[in-house]
């Protein structure tokens, strides 16, 4: 069930206003939509860019009771699966939440990236989705414009942001449910390592430890093989071969 929807022009963080609704009581549901922000960030406290004319939303979600680590992946999968069937793409899930696209040359492009941050004395977490429709020439910095891409450059004609909007929206609500259902939590694991990017390719993370991807695990963490020994990973920065 949808709930209030909160617009700006211009917003430091969709994600920041979001958790302040989450904290206030805000229902699942509950989203902000700007068209740019100006203090967009990702993961590990990475800068967003947030250029006009792409999706930058912040929905609230129930945080699921079991397995909630999955919940980024699970939001991720939903979204790429959403996004093919509607248009002619086919979005892969780079670990553990951003969507790639492989160009022509077999160079993996980042189209979207969720970031998910649990509302703390809550049941609530809040997903943040920025997704790239339309991105103007100069829209990116120089040294990431090479590694991303946007539905424009795929799908003629380019849909709106509000279509794309009303397509994030409705995955994300699917992705967090299908999570506290019985005997969901399985398939959402199967489903996202079938999206999986880069399964038996050569990966670092952090920059240090290298080895080749091999599964997921339980919570959604990321499992290599390192010289034959399999190792679970948490968190870091994954780079992957076949990456731009």
């Amino acid at each position: 069930m949808l709930g209030p929807r909160e617009w700006y022009d211009e917003l430091p963080s969709t994600q920041d206003r979001a958790i302040e609704l989450a904290r206030g009581g805000a229902a699942p549901g509950t989203r902000v939509v700007a068209g740019r922000q100006t203090l967009g960030r990702g993961r590990l406290r990475h800068a967003w860019a947030s250029p006009p004319g792409s999706l930058y939303l912040s929905i609230v979600v129930r945080l699921p009771a079991d397995h909630p680590g999955l919940l980024p992946l699970a939001i991720g999968a939903e979204v790429a699966s959403e996004l093919a069937a509607r248009w002619p793409v086919a979005p892969r899930l780079k670990w553990p939440n951003d969507l790639l696209i492989e160009d022509p040359a077999g160079r993996a492009r980042k189209l979207s990236g969720i970031l998910v941050d649990r509302v703390e004395a809550t049941p609530l977490a809040v997903a943040g989705i920025g997704l790239n429709v339309r991105v103007p020439a100069d829209g990116h910095p120089p040294e990431v414009r090479s590694r991303t891409t946007a539905l424009e450059e795929w799908v003629a004609p380019c849909p709106s942001v509000d279509e794309v909007e009303a397509v994030v929206v409705d995955a994300a609500l699917r992705a967090s449910r299908a999570l506290d259902s019985p005997g969901a939590v399985e398939a959402t694991r199967r489903r996202c390592a079938d999206l999986l990017y880069g399964r038996g390719r050569t990966a670092t993370v952090d920059g240090r430890l290298a080895g080749r991807i091999d599964s997921l695990g339980p919570e959604g963490e990321l499992v290599l093989d390192v010289d034959g020994e399999r190792m679970t990973i948490r968190a870091g920065d994954l780079r992957v071969e076949g990456m731009a």
